[in-house]
């Protein structure tokens, strides 16, 4: 509860700071026609690692809470295991989520190996029965009820588009990878949505030239109205990576068309809060 106030303060400083002005996108005109529309006035939430506030990350559990709040994508980091099954882990290593001590590297590892161990008690002795979980068991939970937001660790894309091919999700996920991998994606298939992510703004008309993507990835140390705004000159929409809560107001007025977040149940209060007092005060100028 006191982090979810210190946020709601800090949301509330820069909000009001920065004045209840109309967000950018808010009426959906940087929607792309054959993706999902977003369900919170416009913006699309992406759930990082899932809802993972009081939740492991990367677990099937946190991709069902985004799916129980109603978030536009969940993000997934897809590994390969030394059998060759794909699995949502963060990092490279098993070394970070379990308790007991079992370490080594996911490349190195079995599926069976990498699910015997425990990675939810570090987070809540309750979650002792979550495990690392396969790209087809989160396709499997995910399908048809909320898109798939997928940075490829380190996985064959070949693969990987076999599993979102197998669950008719194709038109339902996004591709975080380099741009030279976009073309690569687009020989396998015509209906999937590569997500290239340009870097400093200096690269970004390079990019949507030659690679022409409709989905465009930024952080919010990148990002800027001018940004936004080649972006909607060739006709694509932008997906940023928070910094924090506080960059949310700034993000959004600069033009973002949704937002990557640790705190979506926040974010969709907060969009969700902002189109009530926008609507309040224009009926007052009625």
């Amino acid at each position: 509860m006191l982090f979810r106030s210190r946020i709601s303060l800090l949301v509330a400083v820069v909000f009001l700071g920065l004045g209840v002005g109309p967000l950018h996108g808010q009426d959906g005109r940087h929607v792309i026609a054959g993706l999902r529309p977003p369900k919170h006035h416009g913006i699309y939430v992406v759930a990082h690692r899932g809802v993972h506030d009081s939740i492991p990350e990367n677990t099937l559990a946190a991709y069902q809470r985004a799916i129980d709040l109603e978030c536009d994508f969940v993000e997934i980091d897809v590994r390969t295991t030394k059998d060759g099954h794909l699995v949502s882990i963060h990092d490279s290593t098993i070394d970070r989520y379990s308790i007991r001590g079992e370490k080594g590297k996911v490349s190195e590892m079995t599926l069976a190996e990498l699910q015997a161990i425990d990675i939810g008690s570090r987070v809540d002795p309750k979650w002792a029965q979550e495990r690392v979980p396969t790209a087809r068991d989160i396709l499997r939970l995910c399908r048809g009820r909320i898109g798939i937001y997928l940075d490829v660790k380190s996985a064959s894309i070949e693969q990987l588009l076999e599993v979102v091919h197998e669950f008719q999700m194709e038109q339902d996920t996004l591709w975080y990878i380099p741009s030279g991998k976009v073309e690569e994606l687009r020989k396998l298939t015509d209906l999937a949505w590569p997500m290239p992510d340009p870097g400093p703004e200096t690269f970004l008309s390079e990019l949507l030239t030659n690679r022409r993507p409709r989905i465009v990835a930024s952080t919010a140390k990148y990002f800027s109205a001018s940004f936004a705004a080649l972006c909607h000159e060739h006709d694509a929409m932008v997906i940023v990576d928070e910094k924090d809560p506080t960059s949310w107001v700034p993000l959004l007025e600069a033009g973002a068309d949704g937002i990557q977040t640790d705190h979506p149940k926040e974010l969709i209060e907060f969009l969700h809060s902002h189109r009530a007092i926008r609507d309040s005060k224009s009926k007052g100028r009625e």
